[in-house]
């Protein structure tokens, strides 16, 4: 039986070759938000090694937004430039070149983690950093509550981020209202605590991302596809939960979204995780099936026949791989062997083809 994980996949007017997708993934190696030769490699790499789709890390919308000194940012016109040469680069590969957007609000200004991820306070080159209430990740750090001006700063900065992503040739959009950062520290109860527009009901705390995903659509091609991460569980008393991220994904649903990317936690330092391989699997599988829209399954899944498994199965659409990809930039190449498809191999490599 041919294999569904190597089967097309398409979203609007774009086809992924196969269901293979490389997640996000920080790499802490820019200087003032500009990509280099390392950020080549490392995603050319990987589309060469026979992924569909490949997402660029986490891209801050402006200088204060990225988690560290070393994030990728598209908060101005030249940032632009090392992203086109980039992108071509995937497209050549036969493979699609996509762009996570975000703000990390409270958990800006850390060190890399061979730098111990630790807080960088402006005293020590960082900056000040924004939330929706005045409450840090941290218990010795304390964000700026963001006031109506600041909201509206943030919107803008996604608006003219998504413009330049446009102009730089990415061709799958993500929102990143996940893993703690800003649009998630909305929308959760444990971070957001505001007593206006923006707090309180799910409707008030939902608000900001819905502001930001009309923003980007006003942007962003509307044959392109459109994805919104989320941590569907905060993993905490009182936090974030599966039932409001199948709220969420419905309305999402409603204004356009083509695939919910289902993640979980990174909201507060007390969550408790049950790590295993799957365990987040079943968030994308209860918001595939209870709301009809295509999901993303990420976390823990490590090898070819658990991924097929997934997808086959119809718990997800799409498996994207963080981890596993930086063990194996390969991990299509290798995938295909181990589910005896025969897929082809850039030219170059052929020769070294496993038959």
């Amino acid at each position: 039986m041919p294999s569904k994980l190597f089967s097309p996949l398409q979203i609007k007017s774009t086809t992924l070759k196969n269901r293979i997708a490389i997640s996000p993934m920080c790499q802490y190696s820019a200087t003032d938000g500009f990509a280099n030769d390392w950020h080549l490699v490392h995603l050319g790499s990987r589309a060469i090694g026979g992924a569909g789709l490949i997402i660029q890390e986490a891209t801050s919308v402006s200088p204060e937004g990225r988690i560290s000194p070393g994030d990728l940012g598209l908060w101005k016109d030249e940032q632009m430039d090392k992203m086109k040469v980039i992108n071509q680069f995937i497209i050549g590969q036969n493979a699609v070149p996509g762009i996570q957007l975000a703000h990390a609000g409270r958990k800006a200004s850390a060190a890399s983690p061979w730098e111990g991820s630790k807080k960088i306070f402006p005293a020590d080159g960082g900056w000040e950093t924004v939330a929706p209430s005045a409450i840090g990740y941290h218990d010795d750090e304390t964000p700026i509550a963001l006031d109506k001006t600041g909201i509206q700063k943030v919107i803008s900065d996604f608006k003219s981020a998504t413009k330049r992503a446009v102009e730089a040739g990415f061709q799958v959009m993500e929102i990143h209202a996940a893993h703690g950062y800003l649009l998630h520290q909305f929308l959760s109860p444990l971070s957001n605590l505001r007593t206006d527009e923006y707090g309180g009901s799910f409707e008030n705390r939902a608000r900001l991302t819905m502001q930001v995903l009309e923003v980007v659509q006003s942007e962003w091609p509307k044959d392109f596809p459109l994805f919104v991460r989320i941590s569907a569980s905060d993993w905490a008393a009182g936090g974030w939960n599966i039932e409001e991220s199948v709220q969420l994904s419905k309305i999402l649903k409603e204004k356009g979204v083509d695939l919910i990317d289902v993640s979980s936690g990174g909201l507060v330092s007390h969550q408790q995780i049950p790590l295993g391989p799957n365990y987040q699997v079943p968030f994308a599988e209860s918001i595939k099936k209870e709301v009809g829209i295509m999901t993303g399954a990420v976390g823990l899944i490590t090898e070819a026949k658990q991924a097929e498994e997934i997808v086959a199965s119809g718990k997800a659409d799409l498996v994207l791989f963080a981890r596993e990809s930086l063990r194996d930039p390969n991990l299509g190449l290798t995938f295909a062997y181990e589910l005896q498809e025969d897929v082809k191999w850039p030219n170059q490599y052929d020769r070294a083809k496993i038959r």
